[in-house]
Formats: structure tokens, sequence, C-alpha cells
């Protein structure tokens, strides 16, 4: 096991509808193996989760801009190798600072889609219909209804199981950020572009849970097919029954496990 000085900080990244607190149990798990563990918010997003459904005015114009470049700062500012680790739109955050040069190994989880990515499933589709159905949202924060986070975070749970979770962790979510996404493949400017032949890029795992609705297997093993052009390691892995909410469904410490064990295993 590397020495304390010599062991890499992990970053970990949050997504849509979420807050840092989605991580909270990666954050104690990582820094009990004896690692430093940051967990950035997204601009805006750094109080509890009551503060910001009571005012979401600091967030409704928020996109992948400022976003990506707030990450590009946080992580540029960490002094030795990092590991950086991403949920949902979070993931594909890792891959656009992976693209920029940053990290010495990357996991994206339920990633997000980034330009060049096609596939486009119905549940991915219902699953964002709450901001999608009206352009006016792109200028909004959109909360998702506790019916409409069991569709997408927590399908493998009853509704019961999936009210405490909503009621702890969900936020809602800039609009902007997720008409971003969905226009990435028509837009030649997209925040979500990444060169998928870099010769400079770190090692990359794409993780996906086999039950999840928001981003289904079938989209992460295209973008691990894409990403697998570039020189360095890049592998998929999936979990069966998992749903969008993997980073906090029962068995969670496989998964956290797993992409830490990966990426010390590929750092350079």
């Amino acid at each position: 096991m590397a020495d304390e000085q010599s062991k890499p900080t992990i970053v970990l990244i949050h997504g849509l509808w979420m807050t840092p607190l989605s991580w909270e149990h990666w954050v104690e798990r990582f820094e009990g193996r004896g690692y430093a563990v940051e967990a950035p918010a997204w601009p805006g997003f750094e109080g509890d989760p009551e503060s910001i459904r009571a005012d979401t005015s600091g967030v409704e114009h928020l996109g992948l801009e400022e976003i990506i470049d707030h990450m590009d700062g946080v992580v540029s500012a960490i002094e030795g190798p990092t590991i950086l680790m991403g949920h949902s739109f979070g993931g594909a955050i890792i891959e656009v600072l992976l693209d920029r040069g940053l990290g010495d190994a990357g996991v994206a989880i339920d990633a997000a889609s980034v330009r060049g990515v096609t596939k486009l499933p119905f549940s991915t589709l219902k699953s964002s219909f709450p901001i999608l159905k009206s352009p006016a949202n792109g200028h909004r924060a959109v909360p998702l209804t506790a019916d409409q986070f069991h569709y997408a975070f927590t399908n493998t749970m009853s509704l019961e199981e999936s009210q405490p979770v909503y009621e702890r962790y969900a936020v809602p979510g800039p609009g902007r950020v997720l008409w971003q996404g969905a226009l990435a493949n028509f837009n030649p400017h997209t925040p979500l572009q990444v060169d998928f032949k870099n010769p400079d890029r770190a090692p990359l795992l794409l993780i996906a849970g086999g039950a999840d609705h928001v981003v289904p297997p079938s989209v992460d093993k295209q973008m691990a097919k894409k990403e697998g052009r570039a020189p360095a390691a890049t592998e998929y892995k999936e979990f069966p029954g998992r749903s969008h909410f993997i980073v906090g469904q029962e068995g969670w410490e496989e998964v956290a496990d797993y992409a830490l064990d990966w990426s010390l295993a590929h750092l350079g």
C-alpha cells in the first residue's frame, strides 16, 4: 500500500437533482481507508438540500460551462495524483476533465452522454421529461416529485422505501444542464465535447447499473466503445440490478470498492 504522502486524492462529483451529500457513504469509506477525499458542490449547491429546495434563485441559470470550469479549478488546485469519480452528469464532467488532461484515473458512474453518444432509450426520455417537457425550463430549477424520483433514481425500491431517500437527497435540478446534455449532438460547441482518441487521457472506467432508468447500460456501453479509441485503459463494468441510485442503494460498498481498486491498479 502506498504511504500517506503518495496516496492520490479522490474527487467525487455529483449529478443532476443531487448535492455532494449523495456521496456521504463513499466519503466515509474512502477516508476510512486513509485517503483524502473532496466532494465539491456544483456552484450554488453548497448548502443542505432543504435550503436549496427553499431557494433555487442561485442555481436557476446554472449551465455546464460554469460547473465544468469550477471543477477544473478544484482539481487543478490539488497537489499530487488525483482519482476523479463522477455520477450521472458528474460522470460526463469527469470525461471532460480527463480530456483536458486532469486526473490520473477516472471513473464515470451511470454517466450522462457526451457528444457523439447517440443511444437514447425511452426510460431516459421519461426520466428527463419533467425538465424537457418545456423549453422554458431551461431557465428554471425543476424539482422531481416523489413518484418521478422513484422512477428515475430508486426504481429497484418500493415507493415507501424510496421516500426517505427522496427527502434526504433530492433537490431541484437546473434545467439548462439537462437541455445542454440533450442537445449536445446538435451543438458543435457543446461543453460536453471530448476527443475520443486523446492520446494523453488518463485511464477511464465506465460503470453502469443494470436497472438504471436514467442512463441504461446501452448508453455507457456505447460510451465505453467510443472512449476505447484512446490508447489509455478504458473499461466497462455493469452491476446487475442497480438503479440510478447506485452510489447509495444497498450494495453500494461493492461499487465503491471496485471503483477505487480499479483506479489504484491503473494509476500511471
